[in-house]
């Protein structure tokens, strides 16, 4: 699914293409993207609304309406949320379609149907969807690395399985994780107990510098993830180690290697990353 950096970008998007503008008919193609409420309050609800607020929570974009409630989704692996100009045409991908005061379709996409939207009272949004469960937002002031390391907790588990659970830390999925760990030349494998200080503040610096990078470049298009415009993002182009198996390590041009932690693809550099004893 979308990361940070990517969802980050929509919510950019967002800002720059919906707010202020209203929501004039909303059609529930596929009932099922909605977590809550039913299609026929769903649209009874949203219809006349206003959008007024971007904001993201993890993985989540959250769309605040003028009348009081928040439009959250999550896109699942192959989700895009488009904004489609005027006399746009529809897909049999369509999930959600809302029409736009100015004309344009604001629609969430998905062939495999697992993104999720819900609506929901903006003052009850933390509280049902669990945000103070997930652990901190990595790009804020407040993460710092003596938090990074209390968030890691000295465990025995292995960081790429910690390093990818948002109660943990929020919004890092497969593809930031392998880079970050990659470019603090930590091994996925290592327990979180086996770093030092310094590592944990390498560690710390790296995941701020990948989630950087990928906002910079509008994100990560590995699958299908598009802005909100609808283009790709470009930071495929520049990956360390993410779906480069074979190819030379950029920094010691030794072969990306693979291997499966997780229940995830992960690559590594051999030699940068050493194995854990």
């Amino acid at each position: 699914m979308p990361e940070l950096p990517e969802v980050e970008t929509l919510r950019r998007d967002a800002e720059a293409l919906l707010l202020g503008r209203s929501i004039v008919a909303a059609e529930v193609i596929v009932p099922a993207v909605l977590r809550t409420p039913a299609p026929q309050e769903f649209t009874a609800r949203v219809q006349g609304a206003r959008f007024q607020t971007a904001r993201r929570r993890a993985k989540y974009l959250l769309l605040d309406l003028d009348r009081g409630d928040t439009l959250a989704i999550a896109l699942a692996l192959y989700g895009q949320l488009l904004r489609r100009p005027p006399d746009s045409a529809a897909t049999r991908d369509d999930l959600l379609r809302l029409a736009l005061d100015d004309g344009a379709t604001l629609a969430a996409v998905d062939p495999a149907r697992f993104t999720r939207v819900w609506l929901l009272p903006t003052a009850e949004v933390d509280a049902q969807l669990r945000f103070d469960a997930l652990g901190p937002e990595p790009l804020e002031p407040a993460f710092t690395p003596e938090r990074l390391a209390e968030r890691l907790g000295g465990r025995r588990a292995r960081l790429k399985a910690l390093l990818l659970d948002q109660h943990v830390v929020a919004g890092l999925g497969n593809i930031y994780v392998d880079e970050a760990l990659w470019r603090a030349r930590l091994h996925p494998a290592r327990s979180a107990a086996s770093l030092t200080p310094e590592e944990i503040a390498r560690l710390h610096e790296a995941i701020q510098a990948v989630l950087r990078a990928g906002i910079a470049d509008r994100g990560t298009t590995i699958h299908t993830y598009r802005d909100l415009r609808g283009e790709p993002g470009r930071h495929q182009h520049t990956l360390a180690v993410f779906q480069r198996r074979g190819e030379p390590c950029p920094r010691c041009g030794t072969p990306i290697a693979w291997l499966r932690l997780a229940s995830r693809d992960t690559f590594v550099c051999p030699r940068c990353q050493p194995a854990p004893a």
